[in-house]
C-alpha cells in the first residue's frame, strides 16, 4: 500500500539498522535481487547505496543511462517498506562520501574500497506497512 515518505513512523524504520533487497533488471529483463545496505532521505526522496564498481547491479543501472528502475526493499516482522524508483551510478568522490557518511550512520563504517561507487535513486513510490 502506499506510503507517506515524510511519515515519522517510516522514517524512522528507514534508520533503523536493516538489510534490504535492492532489484534491478539484468538485459533480458529478469530480476536480479541482491542483498544490501540502503539509506533514505525523505526530504530530498533520495535513496542511496554504496557498492564496488563492476557489480552486475551497477551494470544493471549503467546500461540505462541514468533511468534503470529499481526497487529496495526492506521487512522486519509484519512492517515492510519498498523505494520504487529510478536509478544512476555515481563516481563523483562527493556523491560517494556523502553515501558513506550515510551508510555509517545507519550500519557502520565501511571498509575502505578504491572501486567504490554509489547508486544513487530518485524515489518516485513508497510503499509500506507497520
Amino acid at each position: 500500500m502506499a506510503a507517506d515518505p515524510h511519515d515519522p513512523a517510516l522514517v524512522s524504520f528507514w534508520t533503523e539498522r536493516h538489510l534490504c533487497t535492492l532489484t534491478t533488471l539484468r538485459p533480458d529483463g529478469s530480476p536480479h535481487v541482491v542483498a544490501v545496505g540502503a539509506t533514505f532521505d525523505p526530504g530530498s526522496l533520495t535513496a542511496r547505496i554504496i557498492t564496488s564498481d563492476g557489480t552486475v547491479k551497477v551494470r544493471n543501472v549503467g546500461r540505462s543511462d541514468g533511468a534503470a528502475r529499481v526497487a529496495i526493499c526492506q521487512v522486519d516482522g509484519r512492517r515492510w517498506s519498498t523505494l520504487e524508483g529510478t536509478a544512476r551510478v555515481s563516481r563523483d568522490p562527493a556523491d560517494v562520501e556523502e553515501s558513506v557518511r550515510r551508510y555509517a550512520e545507519r550500519y557502520r563504517q565501511p571498509r575502505e574500497n578504491p572501486r567504490r561507487v554509489t547508486i544513487l535513486v530518485d524515489v518516485h513510490r513508497v510503499l509500506g506497512h507497520g
